[in-house]
Parts: C-alpha cells; sequence; structure tokens
C-alpha cells in the first residue's frame, strides 16, 4: 500500500459501544452483508438464500425454499452445535453479480450458486480439476468482471480442519479461461479484498492466524497469476481473522471470529484495537488451544461475544459509506456504528 503523510483517520479511534445500534430481527446466520446505494442491506440467510432489510427496517426472506435446519438445531451439546454448521444450506460470502443477482459461496452445499433477486437459483461450480470443489468459503468480483472464489478446506467435517490447523486452502478465479486454482496451501483460507488499484490481493488464513497477499500479475496470455506471496501484518493476529475489508485510507479492516474483536491493519501492516468484545478467558484459551491444534467443538462454542457473537463479516455502507454493519454466525441483528473514514467502494453492477 501507498505511504501516506497526512494522519490516518484511525488514529486514536475506538468504537463507542454506547453508539452502536442494530437492525434487522430474528436473522439467521447473517454472515455475510451486502449494501446497496440507497441503504438497503442484504443478509445472508441459513435458510437458503438472503434476508432483504429496507431502510425503512422492513425485512423479507429471498429464496427458492426455507430450509429451517440451522434455526432448530439445538445447541446445548458440542454435537449439537457442530451440526449447526456442517449439515444442510449455509450461504456465507456473497457479491453482487454484474447484472445486481447474488453470487452465493455456500458453505453448506460446497458449491458457488447464482441467485436472481426473485430466489431462482442454480450451482454455477461444485467441481473443480474432476474433484468436489471443498468447503466454499467466500466469492469477490472484481473491476473486470472476474470472480474470485476461496475455499477453506477439502477436510469434513471442516471444524477437524480447523482444530488441527490443516494447510489445505485454495483461491480460485473465474475469468474467460474457465475456473481455476491460482494459489494454494493457506490455512483455512476465507475472505479475500483487493485493494484500490486492484494490484494486491489480501487473502485471510483464519487458523494462520494471519493475512497473506499476492500481486496479481496480467502480463501473461493465459489470464491473471498471482506472485510475490508475503504475510501482510503480524504473523499471528491474536485470534483468528475472518471478514475483512479496505477504508479509503488504506487500513485494512478485520474481525476475529470467535473471539469477538474488530481490528484494523495500517497501510504499514500495524495492528490498530477498534473494539474488543471477547469474553476473556474462554476466549484466550481457544486462541492458544488453535495455535496448539488441539481446539475443539467445546471451546468454540465457550467463545462468544455478546455484540455481535462469532463476529464474521464487515460491510462499509449508507450514503457516504461510513456505515460499519458487522456481520456474525450467531447473531440474529446486525450491529452498526459510524467509522472516522469512508470504506472502500466495493463493485456494484
Amino acid at each position: 500500500m501507498t505511504a501516506h503523510s497526512t494522519p490516518n483517520p484511525l488514529d486514536g479511534f475506538t468504537v463507542d459501544r454506547a453508539a452502536i445500534r442494530t437492525i434487522g430481527q430474528d436473522l439467521q446466520r447473517p454472515e455475510c452483508i451486502l449494501a446497496e446505494r440507497d441503504g438497503t442491506l442484504w443478509a445472508a440467510d441459513a435458510r437458503g438464500g438472503v434476508t432483504r432489510i429496507a431502510p425503512d427496517g422492513s425485512q423479507q426472506f429471498v429464496g427458492q425454499r426455507a430450509d429451517d435446519r440451522f434455526a432448530s438445531a439445538a445447541a446445548g451439546t458440542a454435537e449439537d452445535f457442530e451440526a449447526k454448521f456442517t449439515q444442510g444450506t449455509l450461504p456465507n460470502g456473497m457479491a453482487f453479480d454484474a447484472g445486481g443477482n447474488f453470487l452465493i459461496a455456500n458453505f453448506g452445499t460446497d458449491c458457488l450458486e447464482l441467485m436472481a433477486r426473485d430466489g431462482r437459483t442454480r450451482t454455477l461450480h461444485d467441481r473443480i480439476d474432476g474433484l468436489p470443489i471443498g468447503k466454499v468459503n467466500f466469492v469477490l468480483r472484481d473491476g473486470k468482471n472476474r470472480i474470485w472464489l476461496t475455499v477453506s478446506t477439502r477436510v469434513n467435517p471442516w471444524t477437524v480442519a480447523a482444530a488441527r490447523r490443516v494447510q489445505d486452502g485454495y483461491l480460485a478465479v473465474v475469468d474467460e479461461h474457465g475456473l481455476r486454482v491460482v494459489a494454494d496451501g493457506f490455512y483455512f483460507t476465507n475472505e479475500v479484498r483487493l485493494d484500490a488499484r486492484e494490484e494486491w490481493i489480501y487473502i485471510v488464513e483464519t487458523t494462520g492466524p494471519h493475512i497473506t497477499r499476492m500481486r496479481l500479475d496480467e502480463s501473461g496470455a493465459g489470464g491473471v497469476r498471482l506472485t510475490d506471496r508475503e504475510v501482510f501484518g503480524p504473523s499471528h493476529l491474536g485470534g483468528p481473522p475472518d471478514g475483512i475489508a479496505f477504508d479509503s485510507f488504506g487500513n485494512l479492516w478485520c474481525t476475529l471470529v470467535m473471539v469477538d474483536q474488530l481490528i484494523a491493519l495500517t497501510p504499514q501492516g500495524d495492528k490498530r484495537m477498534l473494539l474488543d468484545d471477547s469474553n476473556g478467558e474462554p476466549a484466550r484459551a481457544l486462541v492458544q488451544r488453535m495455535t496448539d491444534g488441539t481446539a475443539t467443538a467445546e471451546d468454540m462454542q465457550r467463545a462468544r461475544g455478546g455484540i455481535a457473537p462469532w463476529m464474521a463479516s464487515l460491510t462499509f455502507g449508507g450514503p457516504d459509506l461510513r456505515t460499519v454493519y458487522l456481520g456474525s454466525l450467531l447473531g440474529t441483528r446486525i450491529p452498526y456504528f459510524q467509522s472516522p473514514v469512508a470504506g472502500l467502494p466495493m463493485v456494484h453492477w
């Protein structure tokens, strides 16, 4: 990232808990949130689609059918808790396609889907190189209409890969040459983002726990390649990273899932703590056990905060892109607050 001579807008900034508001109600696993220019929000919905939240707060489920297994599954035991995240449909990462429809990385059915705004859904990809694609996590469309897709692991259930720090995640791209792997060997690949110039792609390695970046090389005839792989920022972020988003200054905002913290990495890679909603010792114990490769479903279940439990994605929205919305895996509402700096605009249609 380019160095700035002006002060960083995040200097001295922390999120004021008293200023946090919420929107939406009875949401089911609102992991990823897309914000439209008119204030409409679209939240991933574990029933098999998305929930549309209008600017006035009214909401509507959009999908072909409502699968209520996520909501009805008990969470009293570790087995019940794990089942909520390993069975059925689980829309996870989302992006708008060029026509304003939804690209959905389905973490439950292990495929990349395309859903129209009326709920009609079809599978775009469920295999790569002749093999099942694996645990699809996140999808991103860039300014050249390429689709970037992350796969966290091919291990089933995925909780085993997360607990033992399996390093089999990969990043694929869909372009004029089709679907192909462009980088692999990641620790549970999660969200990815491109910088403002689309020169570097930043890759979350949840069990790394760190962020890797790679340079886009478009000089060849075979399509984009990724080079110059390096860890950006600390090699251990203090918790498992999940969602990332750039602001217009060049800070990379990042959620730490399960320990429920919101941090930012400056353009120089320095870590800033913006919001700490962790629950203390259970969260610290989980981080240590994930580092050791001994974490269990019980450890994950105990470590959760209260504002956005299992804080996942983050999205800049609002008319000036200064409203930050927090997605989560266990929440039923979407917390939001005001940022001192606008977010980097996402690619719309």
